[in-house]
């Protein structure tokens, strides 16, 4: 994909945005879907609930122009989160049907969007055989899959068959952070549900024995990971084994993406991840912000480290061969298409 004739140059590499396509089946249970009107779009429940969604989300030439405004060369497209949830635990039609449209909107962005799939638990590992036929990547799965841990039985045939098939995995916060604390409303549940979601699940890898069954596995958890980097040394002294350089290098398998609002914090992931572990990641389009805040980011990182952020780091994670081409900078001049940051909030929409 990357030394093929007319392929775009990879020059940044957006690996956590999110996309979803009309036309997916109305099923009995009232799995959400995608409904167009007036001009707009809402993700609509069976059971009456809906939520506005950004126009990015299905209209290619939106996104595209937001890519460009940014100096994102690509993006890594998986499903919105509440839809790979409802994936998995629902008719394996709904999972196709998701599939097949970030597929479809792979091959209409001319090679700037790569797709990330979801799998259904009836039969996960067809629907993965069928999404690297579609030319998707690998797949998304939630920081907990129907109620259960990530180290857990019943998910442990998606990493087997994602290891055997070298297929990248990219674990995102379920439910936006709903029924992680014992206190509930928005703003705790994106602000904190959230962090400790992912770091329960980044746990679930590492302590959990995932990793180590796993060797493998290509697996990157969005959100910083969440709570994860800062409450690691924690969870290693709890652990008390006398070798924590085991849990040090199991951490260091983990990709990250940088989404955690403040570069002020990226310094920490390098230490704690390693700089080549580091991905550009956005949300997009739920938080527009970070798309802006992605050059940011980009541009407070040591010289080193940028390439490898912009690009290389995310060539690995998908599976990619090296990028032949050095290729610009584009974080490193300012770009006069680029509107000036902004202070970072997090709407109630979250992905």
């Amino acid at each position: 994909m990357t030394g093929s004739p007319g392929a775009p140059r990879f020059t940044a590499v957006d690996v956590h945005a999110h996309h979803l396509g009309p036309g997916l089946p109305a099923l009995p249970s009232g799995a959400p879907r995608l409904v167009l009107e007036d001009g707009g779009g809402r993700i609509v429940r069976g059971d009456g609930g809906s939520r506005a969604v950004p126009p990015a989300l299905w209209h290619l030439p939106t996104r595209l122009a937001e890519m460009d405004r940014v100096g994102l060369s690509h993006q890594v497209i998986s499903p919105v989160p509440e839809i790979m949830e409802q994936a998995w635990t629902d008719d394996p039609a709904y999972a196709r049907a998701v599939n097949d449209a970030i597929a479809t909107a792979c091959r209409a962005a001319d090679g700037r969007l790569i797709g990330l799939g979801c799998l259904p638990r009836s039969d996960p590992a067809t629907e993965l055989a069928r999404c690297l036929d579609l030319g998707l990547r690998g797949v998304e799965i939630g920081t907990r899959m129907d109620g259960h841990d990530l180290d857990a039985a019943q998910p442990s045939v998606v990493w087997t068959i994602c290891e055997e098939a070298a297929a990248c995995v990219l674990v995102h916060p379920v439910d936006r952070g709903r029924g992680v604390l014992h206190r509930s409303g928005p703003q705790l549940e994106i602000g904190l549900g959230m962090p400790v979601d992912a770091a329960a699940a980044a746990f679930a890898l590492v302590f959990g024995g995932v990793l180590e069954r796993h060797p493998g596995l290509r697996v990157a958890l969005t959100h910083g990971c969440g709570a994860f980097p800062w409450v690691y040394p924690r969870l290693r002294m709890a652990a008390d084994d006398g070798v924590p350089d085991r849990w040090d290098a199991l951490v260091r398998r983990m990709f990250v993406d940088t989404l955690v609002l403040d570069p002020e914090q990226v310094p920490l992931l390098a230490h704690r991840f390693g700089a080549d572990r580091l991905l550009l990641g956005t949300d997009s389009p739920f938080l527009p912000e970070q798309l802006d805040e992605a050059a940011r980011i980009a541009d407070a990182l040591p010289d080193p480290w940028r390439r490898a952020v912009a690009v290389h780091n995310a060539l690995a994670f998908l599976g990619l061969p090296p990028d032949p081409h050095r290729g610009d900078d584009p974080f490193h001049t300012p770009d006069p298409r680029r509107s000036p940051c902004r202070t970072s909030k997090t709407p109630s929409g979250a992905g």
